[in-house]
């Protein structure tokens, strides 16, 4: 079961994180909605590298949870993801109005202490 929540967890802040990058930059630019300038740059930089961030962690995460599982089980993996997470939520209550990012990174952090207490 433990591994099931790790390929979950991972595999869910990979999606989120394409998704975000999906709905936030794609399809943003190609509507128009921003005026070119230099706040239409930090925001698409932001949601890029909020997003590429997502994408890679997860990534690796499934690697892992994948190909050495107790490296990814071991209480400092988890807690290193755990803390990844909580600096995720800060950026989106911080920076990011909507709640979808909120969601989808707090679903993570749960998932990650779904893990870490079914070792």
């Amino acid at each position: 079961m433990h591994k099931y929540i790790l390929y979950t967890a991972f595999g869910w802040l990979t999606l989120s994180g394409v998704l975000h990058f999906i709905v936030d930059v794609v399809s943003q630019h190609l509507r128009g909605k921003h005026a070119p300038g230099p706040e239409t740059t930090l925001y698409y930089g932001l949601h890029s590298a909020f997003a590429l961030g997502q994408v890679a962690f997860g990534i690796l995460g499934v690697l892992l949870a994948w190909r050495a599982t107790q490296v990814l089980s071991a209480t400092p993996t988890l807690a290193l993801a755990f803390v990844a997470g909580l600096g995720w939520l800060a950026i989106t209550i911080l920076f990011m109005p909507y709640w979808e990012p909120k969601f989808n990174v707090g679903v993570f952090c749960v998932l990650v202490l779904a893990a870490f207490f079914t070792r």
